[in-house]
């Protein structure tokens, strides 16, 4: 929900010619969390998908 506001109000910015260094700075550092933590939570998805589908069949 909150990632769709932003990217519409980014994409909205961009059109007008307002998007300024600023606006990318923000994008940036709100993109660096997902980027670190994605590969964990893949990871964590695999295993919970495993450990259901291993578990289930017993």
């Amino acid at each position: 929900m909150f990632t769709e506001k932003r990217t519409e109000r980014r994409r909205k910015k961009k059109q007008e010619g307002s998007y300024t260094f600023w606006d990318f700075v923000f994008d940036l550092l709100f993109y660096i969390p997902e980027l670190i933590f994605l590969p964990f939570r893949l990871v964590f998805y695999l295993f919970r998908f495993l450990a259901k589908s291993i578990f289930d069949v017993f």
